[in-house]
């Protein structure tokens, strides 16, 4: 039976990027795919278009990460966001950015940016074999080789790199593989949940207001009557929930049973805005209020809907509106309180939260601490960031120093 130098199972960007890096020089690589054809989420990202990256210096980039964002430093600082653009670059495709710093492929089609990447492995001669799920991976510990088993054959290899993603998007293959394979070679995995994901809100009032979106708002997070975090991003009603960049970001800190409070007016200071909105109440006593509201940019139908539920009635003026009620809305408009029901799951979510343990693996060379020529790359690593581009940044950055690190070790080997 062959032995390949390199086996790595998943043709996620993170996967495909390892295979490119890894390969040449008469090195053995071999990508094993258990769908029909490679990059299945990768063609869904950004809307079809393929959010590859995002503007600004590298170092800013932990930021947005969370917790674990330390945990990318190395990989992120060795394969940056310029490296990617360049990379791709001088293949052929060029790119655009948005007024918030996305960057996608000038083409906007995400194909166009998996086209390089299939075409690269064949350049460097990285064999893809499709429709090989694979069912086991084991380590022979005395012969230092892996042995994996797919539903049609069995495969040796020096090295094996795990890049089968999260759990989101099941449709696309992601079904949560990697961490099977990782827990049966001594990993922990850290509890996998869905993220980048809607918000579901108990006794949800917005059904009707589909479509009303406020931006770069004020997003609190509050749990047991404790204000956890606070974010600002837009926010987007759906007749089932809440979503949008902002909640979409916000929901990797979310959990049921937490209250979410939205400042639709945008101001942070609430005291000021109080001030001002009385001051406009008692100076216009004639208007009505929701005429009133309307100087604040807020939706037609959102002030409709708010006047209902604080129970001012729409012909109410500003001299007929009671402290009471007048309390009340300010309190409305500036921390509106939901309080979360449940989170989207994993068919809805961008991302996974949670995944192979990062004590267990060098944040240096995506290297198992526990088991040597095994790597992690990508979303099956407890790694998830914002919106953005960021999740697919970390895949390539992964992907990049896995395979560098790789590569050493094979010409070690060798001498």
């Amino acid at each position: 039976m062959q032995i390949y130098d390199v086996i790595i199972i998943g043709t996620g960007p993170a996967g495909l990027f390892t295979g490119i890096c890894c390969g040449g020089e008469d090195r053995k690589v071999l990508i094993l795919e258990k769908n029909l054809s490679a990059g299945k989420k990768l063609l869904l990202s950004g809307a079809g278009q393929c959010n590859i990256t995002h503007e600004g210096e590298i170092r800013d980039f932990f930021n947005f990460y969370g917790e674990n964002g330390r945990f990318l430093k190395h990989a992120l600082f060795n394969f940056t966001n310029s490296d990617l653009l360049d990379f791709f670059r001088k293949r052929g495709l060029d790119f655009i950015s948005t007024d918030n710093g996305k960057i996608f492929p000038a083409t906007l089609k995400a194909s166009d940016v998996l086209d390089i990447l299939i075409q690269e492995c064949e350049k460097n001669k990285v064999q893809i074999k499709y429709n090989e799920a694979v069912m086991e991976v084991r380590y022979n510990e005395s012969e230092e080789i892996f042995q994996i088993k797919t539903k049609n054959r069995k495969y040796k290899s020096k090295k094996i790199v795990i890049a089968t993603g999260g759990k989101s998007y099941s449709t696309t293959g992601s079904t949560g593989d990697g961490y099977i394979f990782a827990r049966s070679l001594g990993h922990t995995i850290e509890k996998p949940l869905p993220a980048l994901t809607p918000i579901y809100i108990k006794n949800y009032p917005f059904k009707e207001l589909s479509g009303i979106s406020f931006e770069n708002v004020p997003i609190s997070l509050w749990r047991e009557n404790k204000k956890m975090r606070t974010t600002f991003g837009d926010v987007l009603f759906t007749h089932k929930n809440i979503s949008g960049p902002g909640i979409l970001n916000f929901s990797r800190y979310v959990m049921p049973g937490d209250t979410i409070k939205i400042n639709f007016v945008g101001i942070e200071d609430i005291e000021g805005f109080r001030r001002d909105f009385i001051e406009d109440i008692q100076s216009n006593g004639k208007l009505l209020v929701k005429t009133i509201l309307r100087e604040y940019t807020l939706p037609k139908r959102f002030i409709d809907k708010l006047l209902a539920i604080v129970g001012i009635g729409e012909e109410t003026t500003g001299a007929h509106l009671n402290k009471k009620k007048r309390n009340k809305l300010i309190e409305m408009l500036t921390g509106f309180p939901m309080i979360v029901e449940k989170l989207g799951g994993f068919h809805l979510a961008m991302v996974t939260k949670g995944g192979v343990s990062l004590k267990e693996v060098s944040s240096k060379t995506m290297e198992s601490n526990i088991v040597k020529g095994l790597y992690f790359v990508g979303e099956v690593l407890d790694i998830d960031g914002d919106t953005g581009g960021y999740n697919i940044q970390a895949a390539f950055s992964t992907g990049y120093v896995a395979a560098r690190n790789i590569r050493g070790n094979l010409s070690a080997q060798k001498m």
